[in-house]
C-alpha cells in the first residue's frame, strides 16, 4: 500500500463532496475550520452544487475527484460532508488515474465507498475522519478528535503508533485473541452495499472495522447476517466495532420486541472465534477517533490495545 505524502502547514486542500449537498450555511465556517490548522483550501465545483439531494450530477461529483487529484497544487482532499451520492460515481472514476497521484484523502460515512475503492483499485492509504461541515464546525468539537485528526494527516508513515481511546472510555474484549492485518472499512451500510459490485470489499486476511448511525437493530443484525452470508466474515484476522449512533429498537415504545446490540454481536460475530474489541470511540460521535484505512495494524482483544505497524 502507498502512503500518501504527509501534510504540513502551508499545504493546499481541495474540499469537495462525492455525496450529498452542502448547506449553504455551512461552507464557510467548514473552510475556516480547515485553515485554522494552517492549511489553505482550493473549494471544489461540488461544494456549491446541487442535484436534488445530491452534490451535483454524478458527473460533475466524478469530475470534482479527477480535478483533485489531478491538480499538482493540491496536496491533500477533504470531503466536506458524507450523506448519500458516492456509490453512485464508482463507475465513473479513473482508478488508474488516482492511482498514479495518492494523496491525502479523508472523510467517513457515506466516502466509505471512496476508501474500500481507493483502497483496493489505487493501492495508497486513506483516512477515516471527521469532516469540516459536519464534526469540524460542532462546539462539541474536542481536542482528542482534532490530535487523533492531526495525527493521520500530518504523521503519514510514521512507523509505529497506538490507536487509543480517550483516556474516559475504555474499549471492551469480545473476543479474546490477537491479529495482525490490513485494517478496512467503515460504515456498515456502505460496506454492506458494496457486495455483489465490482467494488466489493475484500475482508480476507484483513482487520474489519464497522460503525454506523441512525439504523434499528433490526437492520443492523440483518446487514451483519448478509455480510455472514456473502462469507465476509469468514476469513477476517479480527473485528473492530465503533460507535452505533442512534441504533437502537424499532420501536423504542416497546424494547423487549428487538435484540440488543450485544445480543446481535454475540449472535452474529462471536461464532466466528476472531478477535473482536468494541466501544472504539470512532464512528458518528465526538470524540472521535482517525483511522488509516490500508495500513497494517495488530489488535490485542485481551489487553484492548490497537497498535498501526506498517
Amino acid at each position: 500500500m502507498i502512503c500518501p505524502k504527509a501534510l504540513k502547514k502551508g499545504d493546499t486542500i481541495g474540499l469537495i463532496s462525492a455525496s450529498g449537498a452542502t448547506p449553504p450555511d455551512r461552507l464557510q465556517p467548514a473552510i475556516a475550520s480547515i485553515e485554522k490548522l494552517g492549511l489553505k483550501v482550493v473549494v471544489g465545483e461540488t461544494c456549491h452544487a446541487r442535484h436534488g439531494y445530491l452534490a451535483g450530477t454524478d458527473d460533475q461529483r466524478a469530475a470534482d475527484v479527477h480535478r483533485m487529484f489531478q491538480d499538482p497544487t493540491i496536496d491533500g482532499i477533504f470531503c466536506v460532508r458524507g450523506g448519500y451520492g458516492a456509490t453512485k460515481i464508482l463507475p465513473l472514476l479513473d482508478f488508474e488515474v488516482i492511482k498514479a497521484n495518492p494523496k491525502v484523502f479523508v472523510g467517513y460515512s457515506d466516502v466509505t465507498a471512496l476508501h474500500i475503492a481507493f483502497n483496493q483499485l489505487s493501492g495508497f492509504v486513506t483516512y477515516h475522519t471527521p469532516m469540516p461541515s459536519t464534526e469540524f464546525i460542532r462546539q462539541e468539537m474536542d481536542d482528542y478528535t482534532w490530535q487523533s485528526f492531526c495525527q493521520q494527516i500530518m504523521a503519514v508513515g510514521v512507523e509505529e503508533y497506538d490507536l487509543e481511546n480517550p483516556v474516559d472510555q475504555p474499549m471492551s474484549k469480545l473476543v479474546a485473541g490477537s491479529a495482525t492485518g490490513t485494517l478496512i472499512g467503515g460504515n456498515l451500510t456502505l460496506v454492506t452495499a458494496s457486495l455483489g459490485t465490482p467494488y466489493e470489499i475484500d475482508t480476507k486476511g484483513k482487520i474489519l472495522f464497522l460503525e454506523d448511525i441512525d439504523e434499528s437493530e433490526q437492520r443492523v443484525d440483518r446487514m451483519l447476517t448478509q455480510l455472514k452470508l456473502a462469507g465476509k466474515l469468514d476469513d477476517v484476522a479480527g473485528i473492530l466495532l465503533g460507535a452505533w449512533t442512534n441504533c437502537g429498537p424499532e420501536n423504542p415504545q416497546k424494547p423487549e420486541q428487538s435484540l440488543s446490540l450485544q445480543t446481535i454481536f454475540e449472535e452474529i460475530l462471536v461464532p466466528f472465534n476472531k478477535p473482536i474489541i468494541s466501544g472504539i470511540a470512532c464512528g458518528h460521535c465526538l470524540p472521535t477517533m482517525s483511522l488509516p484505512l490500508g495500513r497494517t495494524i495488530t489488535m490485542d482483544a485481551d489487553n484492548h490495545r490497537i497498535r498501526v505497524v506498517r
